[in-house]
């Protein structure tokens, strides 16, 4: 993973708020979310039609300063027309932070429809987002300050609406491009401020940072289980037929001391070496 998350607060014992992640999950069978079109569907459901994943978002693209919008411009016009929506694989918001470049909070302060690349017969849009910047977690080595951030200008090719002029804040995460442009898209975590709950808040300093080595599992049916001991089961979907559910808003899957990996709920993050108390 690239980067580090920022630590500020203190640090306590974490309290263990859940049954090991080895156990099956115990539940009625449920379908696989559905995609629907031109919508961010917490964060996105299977398949995605843009290949902008998560993965390798801090490798940095070719070298020169336009290479990046270059790069941009070609994955854009390679898309075929028939592509109508954007659609991403779930992932829980602690593995979409783990794979970002960038993880700031940040306030909207305009908009505005730019050209996707210098090429004057390139004819995509982009929008950008002019920000204020007010608290940087993850991406620090790489950038000191954002000003602006970059998004597709069509929802189909995965861009993203923000609300400007209107002071609401925003958690995001996005990529940084070669020239050091930040892009953002729908299959990045991005929330408003306050939809975040407090364990989120707080596990932004590190502890998901402590997670970012292991394995979220989606579980979508039974049985499901664990394969690997750096593993932890996510039930949302199954449990609650949604994926941004009650285990996403205020649990994170840190790595013991063992080398396993377990749910942990609430609070500022363990000590890196702790011992589960609830261990016998």
């Amino acid at each position: 993973m690239s980067g580090q998350f920022g630590a500020s607060e203190p640090r306590r014992r974490s309290e263990r708020a859940s049954p090991r992640a080895s156990q099956r999950a115990r539940s009625d069978s449920a379908e696989r979310p559905g995609q629907r079109s031109g919508h961010r569907a917490a964060p996105g459901e299977p398949f995605p039609v843009w290949s902008m994943s998560r993965a390798g978002s801090g490798t940095p693209g070719s070298p020169g300063s336009r290479a990046a919008a270059l790069v941009l411009a070609l994955a854009l016009a390679a898309l075929p027309a028939a592509v109508s929506g954007c659609s991403c694989a779930p992932a829980h918001p602690q593995q979409l932070l783990c794979d970002a470049a960038l993880v700031i909070r940040a306030k909207i302060s305009s908009e505005k429809v730019v050209p996707a690349s210098d090429d004057p017969l390139d004819t995509h849009k982009m929008i950008r987002y002019e920000i204020k910047q007010i608290k940087m977690f993850k991406g620090f080595e790489k950038l000191k300050d954002v000003q602006y951030v970059y998004t597709p200008f069509d929802s189909s090719l995965c861009g993203v609406k923000l609300e400007a002029n209107n002071k609401k804040q925003y958690l995001l995460t996005g990529q940084i491009l070669s020239d050091g442009k930040v892009l953002i898209h729908l299959c990045n975590y991005i929330e408003p401020w306050d939809d975040l709950s407090l364990s989120q808040k707080k596990s932004l300093n590190q502890r998901y940072q402590m997670g970012c080595g292991c394995k979220i599992t989606t579980c979508y049916m039974v049985p499901c289980s664990i394969t690997a001991p750096n593993e932890c089961l996510w039930t949302d979907w199954l449990i609650e037929r949604k994926l941004y559910g009650h285990q996403a808003k205020h649990y994170a899957c840190i790595k013991r001391s063992d080398g396993t990996c377990s749910w942990y709920r609430g609070g500022p993050p363990p000590e890196k070496e702790f011992i589960d108390i609830s261990e016998p």
